[in-house]
């Protein structure tokens, strides 16, 4: 052996066990993989069957050879399997990606909705980091409200998928003790799917949805199909403006998240003015501090950011922000499923 051999060998051995460490974390090859066939549904397409590839490219207007490879891999990595050469079927990993499957994964990795589309977003990472600006607007060319106004289909997308989870829509429904009001006011409430939980389990309850014009069209649609579109009101707004006074309750779920703190301050102003006197304003949130996940915490915390500008915060955070706004906490707990709920009341004169 020469030295150049020596040396060649060497590099060689340094770079695999480099890449023994760093693979599981840097890997963009499967799961990249792993959403083309969940955006094309192939667990759908194959059934029960062991498919031939020419036959699922038929059923996928895909190439053969280029399906072919792209499920190789993923047999290879344990998602779907190869029964035969070149005959592929479903294993219990590629079942979850069935439209069906209730853990909704197909629709949460789809790359022609919003859940693919959200992880796409990552890819200007690099950009965020650089400025502290969210990525979505350099890669969709648009900040990401605007680009959702502008994209009714990926904004439906976004609503839906903001709905779905139905332990988890009734976790933070049950969470909170609605039996003192009489009218409820979700803002930002998108498609109404609390409401629907409220509505349905307080029957001497009404309720206003108050989200952006189009978005609550589909939530008088969705209310409609649960039978309790005639005790809410629907209004077409933007939360940054004043909102509907008379409200017992004003109640926002998974929305300050989604801004950074001065924008987040006057959303909650809004509640706050027309909450009035007598009226609450309910902070309904799935994070909020030492008893998270510190690894959840973070990856969200690092996603609002990319996406909107967000941020995850803590208890202590949210109680700044509410007294900030002029609001008083009348009282903070978790839910077994992991949301932390504010119960705020307007600061007196």
């Amino acid at each position: 052996m020469t030295e150049d051999d020596h040396d060649e060998r060497g590099r060689t051995s340094a770079w695999e066990a480099a890449w023994e460490v760093l693979a599981p974390v840097t890997d963009l090859v499967t799961p990249m993989a792993v959403r083309v066939a969940a955006s094309l549904g192939l667990t759908d397409l194959m059934a029960d069957d062991a498919v031939p590839v020419e036959e699922l490219a038929r059923r996928s207007d895909t190439d053969a050879d280029a399906l072919g490879r792209l499920l190789r891999h993923l047999a290879c990595r344990g998602v779907f399997i190869e029964r035969e050469p070149g005959r592929f079927a479903v294993n219990e990993p590629a079942a979850l990606l069935a439209s069906d499957h209730p853990s909704g994964m197909r629709a949460r990795l789809d790359l022609g909705g919003f859940g693919g589309q959200m992880d796409l977003a990552f890819t200007g990472l690099l950009h965020t980091v650089h400025t502290g600006r969210p990525a979505w607007e350099a890669v969709f060319g648009a900040p990401f409200w605007r680009y959702l106004a502008a994209n009714p289909q990926m904004s439906a997308s976004f609503d839906a998928m903001m709905a779905s989870g139905a332990d988890y829509l009734a976790d933070a429904a049950k969470g909170y003790d609605w039996s003192g009001a009489r009218h409820v006011v979700d803002v930002g409430g998108g498609t109404g799917a609390l409401l629907a939980e409220v509505l349905r389990d307080n029957p001497d309850v009404r309720a206003t949805l108050v989200d952006l014009p189009d978005t609550v069209d589909r939530g008088r649609r969705y209310l409609a199909s649960h039978g309790v579109d005639s005790r809410c009101e629907f209004v077409g707004q933007s939360f940054f403006d004043p909102l509907p006074a008379g409200g017992d309750v004003y109640v926002l779920r998974r929305v300050v998240h989604d801004w950074g703190d001065d924008d987040a301050l006057l959303i909650l102003r809004r509640c706050a003015d027309a909450a009035g006197q007598h009226g609450r304003v309910v902070v309904i949130e799935s994070h909020g501090g030492s008893g998270d996940d510190p690894a959840m915490f973070a990856e969200m915390d690092l996603r609002m950011l990319v996406l909107s500008g967000g941020r995850e915060r803590t208890v202590e955070d949210y109680i700044a922000l509410t007294a900030g706004a002029g609001l008083d906490l009348a009282g903070v707990h978790r839910t077994a499923l992991g949301h932390v709920i504010l119960d705020c009341t307007p600061l007196g004169p």
